[in-house]
């Protein structure tokens, strides 16, 4: 398992933009933020992105992913790659079929978040293939292209969970173990932007060299999470 030699790119995980509706989650509420805040943090990336690579990325396919998020990103010339629950497909609240052909029809890129918004490291070993490949499978057929990324729920994952989507095909897996990342590593972390995340805080982020001790302390957490 690689995970890189440089981190030299910064990569920021989303969720909802604008106001929950009645069926998200109580603990999905938290990584809801304003279409404000949304711009205030597309304004930073705009200004920094001849200075460092950033990545931008959604997860869970809320319904705002096409109706706020994609339009602004479009408008600010921003890539992002979202990352689909494919159970909650057409629910309320909730991107359709053709909402995720439309987005990838933008350019931007698909990839797996699971079915249920389970934690894979919980799973047994049906429930880590169901999640994992059938998933895939269901995102395959709607797009009628190769899925090769996913993002792991919770940022929770161990050993079995990483060489599960080795076996299952994924060549990258984004999880939640900080900001800074490479991208021609498998397991890629980021950071998740939640309703109290301030504009300096990103800003910092952006700033921060690529220093070994940063790079080793972030190491140290991805390794240790890979080996249980």
């Amino acid at each position: 398992m690689t995970y890189g030699n440089t981190m030299t790119a910064r990569a920021f995980n989303f969720h909802g933009i604008g106001q929950p509706g009645p069926g998200i989650p109580e603990d999905e509420r938290p990584y809801w933020i304003s279409t404000t805040a949304f711009e205030t943090f597309l304004d930073i990336f705009t200004s920094y992105r001849d200075r460092r690579p950033i990545v931008i990325t959604f997860d869970d396919g809320n319904l705002s992913d096409i109706e706020i998020a994609a339009p602004l990103l479009a408008k600010y010339r921003l890539d992002a790659r979202f990352f689909v629950l494919t159970g909650r497909l057409e629910q309320p609240g909730y991107l359709s079929r053709g909402n995720v052909r439309d987005l990838r029809d933008m350019g931007f890129k698909i990839g797996s978040h699971g079915i249920d918004h389970v934690d894979w490291a919980q799973q047994d070993t049906l429930g880590l293939h169901y999640e994992l490949l059938r998933s895939r499978m269901v995102l395959e057929e709607l797009l009628g292209q190769p899925v090769t990324e996913a993002a792991i729920p919770f940022g929770r994952y161990r050993r079995r969970v990483l060489k599960g989507l080795h076996t299952y095909g994924y060549r990258a897996a984004w999880c939640s173990d900080g900001s800074a990342t490479a991208l021609e590593g498998f397991l890629r972390p980021r950071l998740s932007i939640r309703d109290d995340t301030l504009p300096e805080m990103i800003m910092r982020e952006l700033d921060s060299g690529d220093r070994a001790w940063r790079r080793w302390k972030q190491k140290l957490s991805m390794t240790r999470k890979s080996l249980l």
